[in-house]
């Protein structure tokens, strides 16, 4: 018989639906019942797409007696942290706090007053590789709450009051030798800050494989988008090839999808080969953005390259009718996991016949013996299509054509397999992130149809993930919308609209963005301090009101938050939203001088508020022909610290306008035969720039 988590809408919740625990949602049902019955509360928090979340499902949630026993003496909560990373912040720091690490599947026990005082990650049901057993765990717990009560709550309050100590994003804690400044950030402070993280970056690099530290190697695209901006900064060739090795060995390595595109979670080995298969929104989103980066920086295909594949590989698997993008595909197809993904030198046979297989497996390491697990290959490339060709003498242009052809039928083979299951909620943040990489990919690798699918995943939020006030829900699926959203879901989704105007100079999606950051800096900010909580002052009351400065597997929200205030404060000329984003950098000023390498997202706000910053602000002429070629050298060139906008005076009457914008372009609005550019830095403008050539040798030289 089904559990309370039958009527949910979260995949998660759904696959133990039929566990014989008796979870819960999280609610007001389930932590009254734990008050009334005098019972702690078990936590588990976990995600779709998490293999170890399985592991335990099946280990420990499906087992009889484990359920019979916590059914006895627990209240069992299951939680999502995608649709609750609220509870996930909170409930993570406990655990790290009491062991050091953290992770997923997370488990915590619980007062009913819901303050935590015992936790960790996966356990399994009994004693082994020196891990206690999830039996022995709940016995202990038990045991301690029946009979030692008075330690449980005295330990109970004092974690819970030191989660309440660092909500503030450390601020409690600050050492008085780097107290900030009355004034804030200063620039000196900023110049010394992105050096620190330079350095620091360049320290934990692997000048043989690429990435940062050792296995597991995460991508950290964040801190790679922000190495070239370092490098447009202070050109240092170093600093270049850091990303550009980084970003070649990803592509090359099984981390990457070489028949569909796109990327998985991380890779567990060094040199990115095997991947933990499960692929998220997210990740390839960001991903998207520091390709995009690489190319407009390098002007190399291979990068761009990458861009439309991982881009043609949401559009085409991970996309809702509707338009929004789905979460997550699983590692795990048929119980085990990357079946889906991997290869044997016969199957690759029977599909392309002997001789393609053969050149298929020789480039794509497909072999006998397999680079994985039971014989089985992950496709990756260790040497490039030049080097295979060289040194087998074929000609290289025939074999980048006959390879194509062969994934074609490879893909077209692996579709037929039972894939991966899916989360299919739509997320506002990370289909935030992905609005923003396909509108910047639309413009920079010239695909109008990424713009078309991203206005159509920003209207799908806006009519379907909205509330009737005009605020924002975090969470659809079914048709069904629910749970206020939170700071992340905002920041994301105002950079994105800036982003998205800045793609198709629609003006709306700034109407959207101007409406959405008020309600940011309303409901979410820290006035005392500065920054921003994770939750609306009227969300839930929760043990504690976080704030994120670091950042996770995505952006902080506070950084993002940074960034498109600085963005929108730029192009609407609002000093409200420039003086919110420099007190966020302000408060994240600790964070940034001692884990410079946490913060990668910070620290690309810290550059664009550095400067120096431009506002460029084209005017159209009547030669259309010119109009589009300044337009695409806007778009088209690297500009990290730059806001750009674009306006023809002759369609005015037949173009809703944007009044926030219009501080920008006034006095501006004149036709002309030739489009005319304005370079404005620091509240200072240049002599208007006329004519397509002029215009692209001026951005040249920014």
């Amino acid at each position: 018989m089904p559990n309370h988590l039958a009527t949910e809408s979260s995949p998660y919740l759904l696959q133990h639906q039929n566990n014989p625990v008796d979870w819960h949602p999280w609610g007001a049902e389930a932590i009254n019942r734990a008050k009334k019955e005098d019972k702690p509360i078990f936590l588990s928090i976990g995600y779709a797409a998490c293999h170890w979340c399985h592991v335990m499902e099946h280990e420990s949630f499906e087992n009889e007696p484990i359920a019979k026993y916590l059914n006895e003496h627990f209240i069992s909560i299951k939680v999502d942290r995608e649709e609750r990373p609220d509870l996930d912040q909170i409930y993570m720091n406990a655990v790290q706090l009491l062991t050091g690490r953290g992770g997923w599947p997370m488990s915590v026990f619980l007062t009913p007053d819901l303050k935590p005082f015992y936790g960790g990650t996966y356990w399994p049901p009994t004693p082994k590789m020196g891990m206690p057993g999830f039996e022995q765990i709940l016995v202990a717990v038990n045991d301690a709450w029946r009979n030692r009560r008075d330690g449980v709550l005295r330990q109970a309050d004092e974690l819970t009051g030191y989660l309440q100590t660092i909500e503030q994003g450390e601020e409690a804690n600050r050492p008085a030798s780097i107290a900030l400044r009355p004034e804030g950030l200063s620039n000196d402070d900023a110049v010394q800050i992105l050096d620190n993280a330079s350095r620091a970056l360049q320290r934990s690099f692997d000048s043989r494989q690429g990435g940062f530290g050792s296995a597991p190697k995460f991508p950290h695209s964040m801190d790679l988008q922000l190495l070239l901006r370092l490098h447009k900064r202070e050109p240092k060739q170093n600093l270049l090839e850091m990303v550009t090795l980084t970003l070649d060995k990803m592509a090359s390595g099984g981390i990457y999808d070489h028949l569909a595109g796109g990327f998985a979670r991380y890779s567990v080995d060094e040199r990115w080969l095997v991947p933990h298969f499960e692929k998220m929104l997210y990740d390839n989103a960001l991903l998207t953005s520091a390709y995009l980066d690489a190319y407009l920086v390098t002007r190399d295909e291979r990068f761009a390259r990458i861009v439309r594949e991982t881009c043609n590989y949401i559009l085409t698997y991970m996309t809702d009718t509707g338009g929004g993008f789905h979460s997550t595909e699983d590692a795990d197809s048929e119980g085990e996991e990357g079946k889906f993904y991997v290869w044997t030198p016969a199957e690759i046979k029977t599909i392309l016949g002997d001789k393609a297989a053969e050149r298929f497996c020789y480039v794509y390491d497909v072999s006998e013996a397999g680079n994985f697990e039971h014989g089985k290959s992950i496709l990756n490339l260790p040497k490039n299509l030049e080097q295979c060709a060289a040194l087998k003498g074929w000609d290289v242009e025939q074999l980048k054509k006959e390879l194509a052809a062969s994934r074609v039928k490879l893909l077209a083979a692996r579709d037929q397999r039972v894939r991966p299951g899916k989360d299919d909620k739509i997320l506002v943040s990370w289909n935030a992130l992905m609005i923003d990489a396909l509108a910047r990919a639309a413009r920079i690798v010239e695909q109008p149809g990424y713009a078309i699918a991203a206005e159509k995943a920003a209207d799908f939020i806006l009519l379907q993930m909205s509330r009737s006030d005009g605020r924002l829900l975090h969470t659809w699926r079914n048709g069904h919308a629910k749970l206020d959203g939170y700071l992340d879901d905002y920041a994301y989704f105002v950079n994105a609209l800036v982003t998205l105007y800045e793609a198709t100079f629609n003006e709306r999606w700034i109407e959207h963005a101007v409406r959405l950051a008020d309600v940011m800096l309303q409901h979410f900010a820290d006035k005392d301090r500065g920054g921003f909580f994770f939750t609306a002052d009227d969300h839930e009351q929760l043990i504690a009101r976080n704030k994120d400065l670091h950042d996770a597997s995505v952006p902080s929200g506070n950084a993002m938050a940074a960034t498109a205030l600085l963005r929108l404060g730029k192009l609407c000329g609002k000093t409200e939203y420039l003086e919110a984003a420099s007190s966020t950098l302000a408060a994240a000023q600790p964070v940034m001088e001692r884990m410079p390498t946490a913060v990668g997202q910070m620290l690309i706000a810290l550059d664009l508020y550095l400067g120096p910053s431009t506002e460029l602000v084209l005017i159209s002429g009547k030669d259309e022909t010119a109009n589009q070629s300044a337009i695409a050298a806007l778009q088209q060139s690297f500009l990290p610290r730059s806001v750009i906008a674009y306006r023809n005076p002759s369609i005015a009457s037949k173009t809703p306008r944007a009044a926030a914008l219009n501080s920008l372009f006034s006095g501006r609005e004149t036709p002309t035969s030739q489009p005319t550019l304005y370079i404005c830095q620091n509240f200072t403008c240049q002599a208007p720039i006329g004519g397509a050539a002029q215009i692209q040798s001026a951005i040249a030289n920014l």
